[in-house]
């Protein structure tokens, strides 16, 4: 009996220190930001322990990892994506359309990242709207949204994050001047889904989805489960890229054999 009741307590000390550090590890906020810490601070740990709590530590790290992997939607249909559906790389980006370092990542480093990795099948992007900006904000979101159901979402895109657009507001009228511009064919549509319960719906959705993950800010990035907060140069984004395209490799040779066991 005793030791039954020494090995079950020390099952239930490891379960209790992973349960621990999957919780820190939620704290995604603090991911996203580049200041996560998977154990809290404490005393220093004792050497017969400090093995097994870094085991646990690492466990749960890939656990959170696994969790932002499966929030890449993979809908080959999604308006509100570009790359292959089955691309070795997914980077999700929560944005507003009234944020000035999000029309920077717009203009200056999303088209490169398009001609060097969507196009070759590499990087698959997928829009969230995140509008935390207030009303403006918001009906831009839901007019992205809207274009989107006539394929032109990524015109709508470049058009609202063009240099000084956002200064100019977003309107119920310029809203339309937007949409002209991206070359929605039905206007009358246009707005009918831009004020829709499903614009409204999906908008809601992604939002919901950046408040669960802690982002409280705009642009936030996921790749492969990866976080990247703002707009960092081009050069963070290549890197992580091409180390997830990297990982996703070896994961893949692992599966079919070429790992080795």
């Amino acid at each position: 009996m005793p030791k039954n009741t020494t090995t079950t307590d020390t099952t239930a000390r490891k379960k209790q220190r992973r349960s621990a550090a999957i919780a820190a590890s939620v704290a995604v906020a603090a991911i996203l930001l580049g200041t996560v810490s998977y154990t809290a601070t404490r005393p220093e740990a004792r050497t017969d322990t400090a093995d097994q709590q870094q085991a646990d530590t690492t466990e749960a790290k890939d656990e959170l990892t696994d969790k932002l992997v499966k929030l890449a939607r993979r809908d080959a249909k999604d308006p509100l994506a570009q790359g292959r559906a089955d691309a070795p790389v997914v980077l999700i980006e929560y944005a507003d359309f009234k944020c000035g370092y999000c029309g920077k990542f717009a203009r200056d480093t999303e088209p490169d990242l398009v001609k060097k990795y969507v196009d070759d099948g590499t990087l698959r992007i997928e829009w969230r709207n995140f509008p935390i900006f207030g009303a403006d904000s918001q009906s831009a979101a839901r007019a992205a949204w809207a274009a989107g159901q006539q394929g032109r979402f990524w015109q709508f895109h470049k058009a609202a994050y063009a240099e000084g657009a956002k200064e100019k507001g977003f309107g119920a009228d310029r809203l339309d001047a937007l949409a002209r511009e991206a070359g929605v064919d039905d206007l009358d549509k246009f707005r009918q889904d831009s004020g829709g319960k499903a614009a409204h719906a999906a908008v809601k959705q992604d939002s919901d989805e950046a408040y669960a993950l802690g982002a409280t800010s705009t642009p936030s990035f996921l790749i492969n489960g990866q976080p990247i907060a703002g707009a960092q140069p081009e050069a963070a984004f290549e890197q992580a890229i091409e180390a997830a395209k990297a990982e996703s490799a070896k994961s893949e040779s692992a599966k079919s054999g070429g790992g080795g066991k």
